[in-house]
């Protein structure tokens, strides 16, 4: 299974977004955004929610622990 750092980068190459753009998304530093893809930090929860929110995916898929990307009701 991928990690939170892979699947971030990946949903971020998907959109076609620069770190910058995502750093700022969340009211960052560049450097704090580059350590969630590297997987040296993980982001808060309510940091995790908003890119879940933003990319439209479930927790479980953008922390790595589901192949399904869809949100469940």
């Amino acid at each position: 299974m991928a990690t939170l750092g892979e699947r971030l980068k990946a949903l971020r190459k998907e959109r076609r977004m620069t770190q910058s753009e995502l750093a700022e998304l969340l009211q960052q530093s560049l450097r704090a955004y580059q350590y969630y893809e590297s997987g040296h930090h993980i982001p808060e929860f309510p940091r995790l929610l908003l890119l879940a929110d933003f990319y439209d995916v479930s927790l479980d898929y953008m922390v790595g622990r589901s192949e399904t990307r869809e949100r469940q009701p």
